[in-house]
């Protein structure tokens, strides 16, 4: 009696074991969760832009118009585990001052970047997305914002050159009357002292620490 329990035991050993090891394969469903999720190539190249920088900003309202200069600081960070770009600006715009805050993502599913922005100058977000060319070293981001005297949507478009490791060149158009002007030139130069305390970046999580995988469902019986 005690070999044929320990014939079955041996027999079944292999199918318990084929079966522990389909319970521990990730589907199709959760591995494309897991590749969605976890930070890749493009947020380590984001990350190369953590620190503080000077901004020199020139706008201009209409085309054609007068230039208004001023100055700005940017503190990046990268958040969440190494996914989003954070970048806080203070300065003053008019004698007034003014203070922004921009989320720069990889959206690793469309294989593309997205950005939005919110200053205190407005009520809305300002929603972009686009690709980095390789060749020209520019971040070219497509979307819209809103016209305050009309109230609707007008296109924008912003490049962000990458002059070099410590030197960035944003330029922003907007289409007014059907016609596109550059709006705003801002040149970043990174600063040497180091961003403050409460601004530092989160460390990158690796990949077998994700919390952000779904459950899978369960599965349907038949009735």
């Amino acid at each position: 009696m005690l070999c044929g329990m320990l014939l079955i035991t041996v027999s079944c050993s292999p199918l318990f074991a084929q079966e522990a090891a389909k319970m521990k394969k990730p589907t199709a469903e959760e591995k494309a969760w897991i590749a969605y999720a976890t930070p890749g190539a493009m947020h380590e190249m984001m990350s190369k832009s953590v620190g503080v920088w000077k901004e020199d900003v020139i706008m201009w309202a209409i085309p054609g118009g007068e230039a208004t200069k001023s100055t700005a600081t940017c503190v990046n960070r990268m958040i969440m585990g190494g996914r989003y770009l954070e970048g806080r600006a203070r300065g003053s715009f008019n004698g007034m001052p003014f203070e922004g805050l921009s989320t720069t993502a990889y959206d690793n599913a469309r294989k593309i970047y997205q950005a939005t922005w919110i200053d205190n100058m407005g009520t809305g977000i300002m929603v972009t997305e686009g690709h980095y060319n390789e060749v020209n070293r520019v971040l070219e981001m497509k979307g819209t914002t809103v016209d305050p005297v009309s109230g609707t949507q007008m296109a924008v478009k912003q490049n962000l050159k990458f002059i070099d490791d410590n030197t960035q060149m944003m330029e922003m158009y907007m289409t007014l009357n059907g016609k596109e002007f550059k709006s705003m030139e801002i040149r970043l130069t990174r600063s040497e002292k180091d961003a403050m305390p409460d601004m530092k970046s989160e460390k990158p999580e690796a990949p077998s620490k994700l919390q952000s995988v779904p459950p899978s469902p369960p599965e349907k019986k038949g009735n």
